[in-house]
């Protein structure tokens, strides 16, 4: 069985991967990749969605609805799951990822580095700061994959969404940060598919022009999803909309893993 890296670019939109993310525009061009348009769930924040990602729950559901609450996932979740069937995981991912997976409140001394073969995230190097470069998130998780290789890994780098709030994101500075994300992909990706990962690129939501998310505009709501597969070469544009609840179930199904009946979305086809 192959091992999933998701990235999750926080606050990376639809439209800013498709202008300015070109090497894996390059992959969907090649045919090694697949690329979609996610409708994210609302409140397009970040907090719900990391939830709903990792249940294929919205909001309403899985409890989560607004930054400010700070507590454990209480549903099925993607680390859990992968824990469970015996599995190794690991994430380099802001802190409110421990709060909902490992422990809540986050532990600012302790928490930030987690090797744990008991808890759902087993292997988890955490930040608190917005402005933590990406390279140094990008880096981090590339290490655990070289030194633990789990089965599901998340890196979650923050600099989209960090860039985004304070220039907006039709600014030069929100597309150069995706210019610079493509880049480092681009260095990774060759790794992990020798490591033989499958590597998913998605967001939790987007961003306006004017630097804000939370609402159900198009440009808050449509994020990318790439998944890119070393074994597959038959990949391309797909020109259609995905419902984000659907990424659970399709890394579910990438690992072998049986979906569980509270993820009512269908995989994502092939």
């Amino acid at each position: 069985m192959a091992g999933v890296i998701l990235v999750l670019s926080d606050g990376l939109r639809d439209d800013a991967s498709r202008e300015c993310m070109g090497y894996l525009q390059h992959l969907v061009e090649a045919r090694r990749a697949w690329r979609w348009t996610v409708v994210s769930e609302l409140p397009s924040l970040s907090r719900p969605l990391y939830e709903t990602v990792h249940t294929g729950l919205p909001p309403a559901e899985h409890g989560i609805v607004s930054n400010q609450q700070i507590r454990l996932s209480s549903k099925p979740n993607l680390f859990g799951l992968v824990h469970a069937a015996g599995l190794t995981t690991g994430a380099s991912a802001f802190s409110w990822f421990s709060e909902l997976y490992v422990a809540a409140a986050y532990d600012r001394m302790l928490g930030r580095e987690l090797d744990d073969l008991t808890c759902p995230i087993q292997h988890g190097r955490f930040y608190t700061e917005d402005a933590t470069p990406d390279i140094e998130t990008f880096q981090a998780g590339a290490m655990l994959s070289l030194r633990f290789r789990p089965d599901y890994l998340l890196i979650h780098p923050m600099g989209m969404d960090y860039v985004g709030e304070r220039q907006g994101g039709a600014s030069q500075a929100y597309q150069d940060q995706a210019r610079l994300q493509d880049v480092i992909l681009a260095n990774l990706i060759p790794v992990w598919h020798g490591l033989g990962y499958t590597v998913l690129v998605s967001a939790d939501h987007g961003i306006t022009d004017d630097g804000r998310h939370g609402g159900d505009s198009a440009s808050e709501r449509r994020v990318p999803l790439y998944l890119i597969d070393p074994q597959r070469i038959d990949g391309g544009d797909t020109r259609t909309e995905v419902p984000q609840c659907a990424l659970a179930p399709t890394i579910c199904r990438l690992l072998g893993l049986s979906v569980p009946e509270t993820m009512r979305w269908p995989p994502i086809e092939l």
